[in-house]
């Protein structure tokens, strides 16, 4: 018989710092929204707020004289380490809608990646071939066959869903790094107003687009695709909602490399350090070499994704038009 292990969510949950209450029963990505009386510039900066307070907390945590420990996967551990439990498996099955990153995001995590590996050579990264931003979680932690069940369900309305980021365009700026005691991501602000920075999509495109410009934000499109799913007799069981827009990037498997409070100042400063030189040579800079900018659905549409999906595994049930 296999370990009972818990989840790093249970140990790390993930608070909204944004200020916003949600509403019992209602789309919740409605709520942010209405708060911010639809204005771009006034969701981009409750998204800025979340992730600023919630570093802020985080390195607290990291340099606090009573610190424990890094909050390290027991999942990831042992299918990192098989000798640990030979034989083990991930059973917690889930439902996702993936967003798949770009080539140019893509380079741009890689060079984070190495920034941060040069720091603490004993992380675990997120191979590139996996990354992705969860744009909603439908299902979690679920046998095989209530995942299968869920996605028959679902399935007429699948491609619809799969394809939506083809006419319903959203765009992400302003890159940096949120990290926490379990892992670090990349994250990213809906856009309102900054100046265009991504490759142009791929000609010919000729498609009717329904809403694109920063009016239409990131938080739209989660708010729409939840509302789609709705609408299909789903109920969205997301662990979280919170306004964060991220990609792992990677997660701890040992505390070796924080073990001393020079360590853990040495890996917050170098993360700090990495945000100033995104913020100073990537943001808003038409000049360089790596693109900070993204348009949700550019190179493929959204990812179908079902199975064991926590370190971007499982399978696809549909990938979406991309542009």
């Amino acid at each position: 018989m296999g370990s009972v292990l818990e989840s790093t969510d249970i140990k790390n949950k993930l608070e909204d710092l944004s200020g916003v209450i949600l509403k019992p029963g209602e789309n919740p990505y409605n709520a942010l929204i209405e708060a911010c009386n639809n204005d771009p510039e006034k969701i981009q900066a409750l998204y800025a707020a979340h992730r600023v307070r919630r570093n802020a907390q985080q390195r607290d945590k990291f340099l606090a004289s009573d610190y424990k420990e890094l909050i390290i996967d027991p999942y990831l551990l042992r299918l990192e380490n098989p000798q640990i439990e030979p034989g083990f498996k991930d059973t917690r099955y889930c439902m996702t809608f993936w967003g798949r990153p770009p080539i140019h995001v893509l380079e741009l995590a890689e060079v984070i990646q190495e920034k941060l590996k040069a720091v603490s050579s004993k992380i675990w990264l997120m191979p590139l071939h996996r990354m992705h931003i969860t744009t909603l979680e439908l299902a979690f932690s679920r046998t095989a066959e209530e995942i299968e069940a869920l996605k028959e369900s679902l399935r007429p309305a699948i491609p619809g869903i799969a394809s939506f980021t083809h006419r319903h365009r959203s765009r992400l700026v302003k890159p940096m790094i949120s990290y926490d005691l379990s892992a670090f991501a990349l994250s990213f602000l809906p856009a309102a107003g900054e100046i265009s920075l991504s490759p142009a999509p791929t000609a010919p495109d000729a498609v009717e687009v329904l809403k694109q410009g920063d009016g239409y934000t990131y938080h739209h499109l989660r708010r729409d695709v939840w509302e789609q799913a709705k609408e299909a007799g789903v109920t969205v069981n997301s662990r979280y909602i919170v306004p964060s827009a991220h990609i792992t990037l990677g997660r701890y498997l040992t505390d070796e490399d924080h073990a001393t409070p020079e360590l853990r100042l040495k890996w917050v400063d170098a993360i700090d350090e990495i945000n100033a030189w995104l913020e100073a040579e990537v943001w808003d800079n038409a000049d360089s070499e790596l693109v900070g900018e993204w348009v949700v659905g550019q190179e493929r549409g959204l990812d179908v994704r079902v199975g064991t999906l926590w370190y971007g595994g499982g399978r696809t049930v549909q990938m979406g038009e991309g542009f």
